[in-house]
């Protein structure tokens, strides 16, 4: 699956991946149809100043302007075009669907996710290696197609990068 052609980039005050991904959330339900969604996040740096931006993606243009409509009434400075190409994506066709443990061949069956990397080893993972998903699936665009980060787990079976509860940097003193 190629990104969507419509995509429109969202400049916000938002310093946390956990409040970008609500925001996001928040801005889908919005939009007029969500099936073709993609909603992303950014970490950017202008000026000394850090922040996660997002970008909303769709193959609908009405969604797209429905959306930059939206937004920019609310305040938000809105471009068209990604902040780059390798957005860490929250909202995308299929992810409500990823949920318990699924095979990786299920996975990339039920989603816009195209390919599962288990960090650290070369080569793809065998289709029928079992993902704890956690709830929690966040693929990252690259080179034009969306990857799932993967590392092992218990059991043998494998689990998303990026953890839906991590622990705050020096957390324990």
């Amino acid at each position: 699956m190629t990104p969507p052609p419509y995509v429109i980039a969202v400049d916000t005050e938002v310093t946390t991946l956990r409040d970008a991904d609500h925001l996001l959330r928040e801005l889908a339900v919005q939009l007029p149809e969500t099936d073709g969604v993609f909603g992303c996040t950014h970490l950017v740096r202008q000026g000394g100043r850090r922040r996660v931006a997002l970008s909303l993606g769709s193959r609908s243009r009405t969604a797209v302007d429905t959306a930059r409509d939206a937004l920019t009434d609310r305040g938000y400075g809105v471009t068209d075009g990604a902040w780059d190409d390798r957005g860490r994506a929250v909202l995308y066709p299929g992810a409500a669907a990823l949920t318990g443990t699924l095979t990786v061949a299920e996975l990339l069956d039920r989603s816009a996710i195209e390919r599962v990397r288990i960090l650290g080893t070369p080569g793809d993972p065998d289709p029928g290696t079992r993902l704890v998903t956690r709830e929690f699936v966040r693929p990252q665009w690259e080179n034009g197609e969306l990857v799932l980060a993967a590392m092992p787990h218990i059991g043998g079976t494998l689990v998303p990068f990026e953890d839906p509860a991590p622990t705050p940097c020096c957390a324990d003193h």
